[in-house]
């Protein structure tokens, strides 16, 4: 219950008038039908619904009352319960904690596969016929509407094996008179446009760099160090910088906080480090310069200032805010490392792992079609029956 001081009930005399001509138009009617009409009148005023935030923000995080109404017995079993939570967050935390092991585990299965998907991608490695053999999920059909003696009729033809062998002769011919191409071309270029998280951060100047980068891999720390993962870009030499290897890490904790042990939700990534790259003059598309006019406040005279200041890249990844020892972010900062930690996450939960899926647009299909089915569901719910 909201108890509004007569500061916040006060209402402009224009919402005062539309709430009497209600009163006055309605009189006679059910009870209920006025007290909506009441509700309406009050909840367009600004006034009144600020006056409500602010009660509403003041209770967060505050008890229901009902603890405080509870018998002191109660309430004693109630904190052993609460000590039992604290116990089962813990064990949460060593269930993660294993959870990170098996990653690693894996990690090193999974990696002798993508030495090879990254292998094809640069040319070092030509894929055998039988590699490059893909059963397709059935047989293509198609369809044509003809007209006979005025009257439509529809038949539906297979492709035949000699009708899809003569198109697959078609196909190399015009890859013959084609330039040769060694490997898969811009592979993560095109991984990243494909991925609105990420095609967001590049920007034009960007792209002619990422076509150099030859493959992202995921380096998890090892047993018995504090948790961790690496995003290790392995770029192919180019006039851009002298690196080959760009790297962002993670440090991540997996315990609960001894002030809040019941916010604990598995894993969480206490800060990242990027690294230095060794642009080429000229070539730095972090920064930007600008020239700016300037006038002398006693001469008059005006002289232009040439200054270099920040610019919007997708390099800026691997310069993140640095997070202080205190913990305390200023909210520009907190919001940039919060996404930075998206990125983070998402290329090593699906990028690397699914990177050929996200080439051809397939993930992003089947991420589209999940929706799609959440978008049916939803409007099954609210239809009339």
């Amino acid at each position: 219950v909201f108890v509004l001081s007569s500061k916040e009930q006060e209402m402009d005399p224009a919402d005062m008038e539309d709430v009497e001509e209600v009163e006055e138009e309605e009189t006679g009617d059910d009870e209920n039908s006025k007290a909506r009409q009441l509700t309406v009148q009050m909840m367009q005023n600004p006034e009144i619904l600020a006056a409500l935030q602010e009660r509403l923000d003041g209770l967060v995080g505050s008890p229901s009352g009902y603890m405080e109404s509870l018998p002191k017995v109660v309430k004693r079993r109630v904190h052993a319960l609460k000590n039992l939570q604290v116990k089962c967050a813990h064990i949460e935390a060593k269930f993660y904690e294993e959870v990170h092991e098996l990653e690693r585990k894996y990690a090193a299965l999974y990696q002798p596969l993508f030495d090879k998907r990254s292998d094809i991608v640069k040319a070092v490695y030509e894929p055998t016929d039988e590699e490059c053999e893909w059963k397709a999920a059935e047989e293509e059909e198609l369809t044509v509407t003809a007209s006979c003696g005025g009257e439509n009729s529809r038949h539906t033809f297979t492709f035949t094996e000699e009708m899809k062998e003569k198109a697959k002769v078609k196909e190399e011919k015009k890859d013959e008179e084609k330039e040769d191409p060694k490997g898969i071309p811009e592979f993560w270029l095109t991984v990243f446009k494909n991925v609105d998280l990420l095609s967001d951060m590049l920007q034009e100047h960007d792209e002619p760099i990422l076509k150099h980068l030859q493959d992202i891999k995921v380096k998890f720390s090892d047993p018995g160090q504090p948790m961790s993962f690496s995003l290790d870009f392995h770029f192919e030499p180019n006039d851009f910088f002298s690196n080959t290897l760009l790297t962002k890490t993670y440090k991540m904790r997996s315990e609960p906080d001894e002030t809040e042990p019941f916010s604990f939700d598995g894993p969480e990534i206490m800060g990242c480090t990027g690294c230095v790259i060794d642009w080429t003059k000229g070539k730095n598309v972090t920064l930007k310069t600008i020239k700016k006019k300037q006038k002398h406040k006693g001469r008059g005279t005006v002289r232009t200032v040439t200054k270099t200041v920040p610019n919007d890249s997708f390099f800026n990844f691997f310069t993140p805010p640095e997070v202080p020892e205190s913990g305390e972010l200023d909210e520009d900062s907190e919001a940039v490392l919060a996404a930075d930690f998206e990125i983070g996450h998402f290329i090593r939960e699906r990028i690397v792992p699914r990177a050929v899926l996200y080439f051809t647009g397939e993930a992003i299909e089947d991420d589209d079609d999940d929706y799609d089915e959440e978008g049916e569901e939803a409007d099954d719910e609210v239809r009339p029956n």
